[in-house]
């Protein structure tokens, strides 16, 4: 089993919480990783997908109140949300008897519902960690590459050959097409929902156009932000705000979109292999979106994370407005080079940046100018996770 560097802060929020919510896209290894944590405890573990665990809850007070003791596992708590409002009780009850902390662990594959029912029922009783798929500190270094390519799924990761990774990615993409999303939204069909995917796969790294996606798919341009919406809420898009601040200057105002495993950019694209992904197209804006990924899995808490560009072409891939109030500025590029381009240093000095960073494919790290220095990813998110794990 790979360890998962999220499994800390888990336990420490188990330790401070009543109920903790790991959130994350399916497939991505909570239940795995919440059935190693309850080894190490009394623990329950009811999968609510499951008929048979939801009749156990047909009087839901008396049951948990049967395992005061015990660390409940709630799995796909989506599925009953009516149950918040009961927890909210059993955990004030736990309380006055001295039950304070490590009573639930609650898992979620859709943060819309989840945080929703938890936010209005569980103010103050629970904490909310969310968990990625593998990271590059979380395998060997020399795995990156196969990182990159298969993503960070575990299964489409572990798979034995490149050809059932793909075949994993895209039997996921189709449980998601086909039973995922309908339980979310009006019945949509499944064949535009598809090509609304494929559309977006092409877009990656791209300003978003909800009306030129919605005119080339001949439906509105509010159904195209509806979905939209939901995909980014089922942790599988990622819609990277523009960074704004009154600099006098004409900064872009529409998001980017990626899609946030690259395995599955991939799957979309029918890419097997770095061979073939090495000569398309959409080479530059997969690794950027690769690097983003790994490089939020591992910011702290409260950080903000946006891009930059003026109409007059400075760019910042990636900015991070860190919660001590330093401000990274992160050029991504794909190849070996790590020269950046001249509306680079010209948009760290808009945004008087306190960090500036070229993350490229290579492994050494080196000053390319006074203020700026070049990294591999691994470096990178190594001096994040030093820097701010104190």
């Amino acid at each position: 089993m790979i360890e998962r560097k999220v499994r800390e802060n888990i336990e420490k929020a188990l330790k401070r919480q009543p109920a903790v919510a790991i959130i994350g896209a399916r497939q991505v290894g909570k239940t795995t990783l919440a059935l190693d944590i309850a080894e190490d405890r009394e623990s329950l573990y009811l999968d609510l997908e499951s008929y048979v665990d939801r009749e156990k809850l047909q009087d839901p007070i008396f049951f948990f109140n049967q395992y005061e003791d015990s660390l409940v596992i709630l799995d796909e708590i989506h599925r009953m949300p009516e149950l918040f409002q009961t927890l909210r009780g059993v955990i004030d009850e736990g309380r006055r008897n001295g039950k304070k902390t490590g009573r639930f662990l609650i898992l979620g594959s859709a943060s819309l519902d989840l945080l929703k029912q938890s936010g209005e029922s569980l103010a103050g009783r629970i904490g909310y960690i969310d968990m990625a798929p593998f990271s590059a500190l979380e395998i060997q270094s020399d795995e990156v590459v196969k990182l990159w390519i298969r993503g960070g799924f575990p299964e489409s990761f572990l798979s034995d050959t490149e050809e059932s990774s793909l075949l994993i990615r895209k039997d996921f993409i189709r449980t998601y097409l086909e039973r995922e999303i309908p339980q979310f939204a009006p019945r949509f069909p499944t064949e535009t929902l598809e090509r609304l995917w494929m559309m977006l796969a092409h877009c990656q790294g791209g300003m978003l156009n909800a009306s030129k996606l919605a005119s080339n798919l001949s439906i509105a341009t509010k159904t195209v932000g509806f979905y939209i919406d939901l995909l980014v809420d089922l942790l599988l898009f990622r819609r990277l705000k523009p960074f704004h601040a009154n600099i006098g200057k004409r900064l872009v105002k529409t998001p980017k979109i990626y899609i946030r495993d690259s395995g599955m950019l991939h799957a979309l694209l029918g890419i097997r292999d770095y061979k073939e992904l090495a000569g398309h197209p959409v080479v530059g804006e997969s690794w950027e979106g690769f690097v983003i990924e790994n490089i939020l899995s591992i910011t702290p808490t409260g950080t903000r994370a946006t891009f930059y560009r003026t109409s007059a072409g400075a760019e910042i891939d990636l900015v991070l407005e860190m919660p001590n109030n330093e401000i990274w500025a992160i050029e991504i590029k794909s190849g070996l080079t790590a020269k950046p381009a001249k509306g680079f240093y010209n948009a760290i000095k808009d945004i008087k940046s306190t960090h500036n960073f070229i993350v490229y494919a290579g492994k050494e790290s080196y000053p390319i100018a006074e203020s700026i220095e070049a990294m591999g990813l691994i470096s990178l998110m190594k001096l994040i996770d030093k820097q701010f794990s104190k």
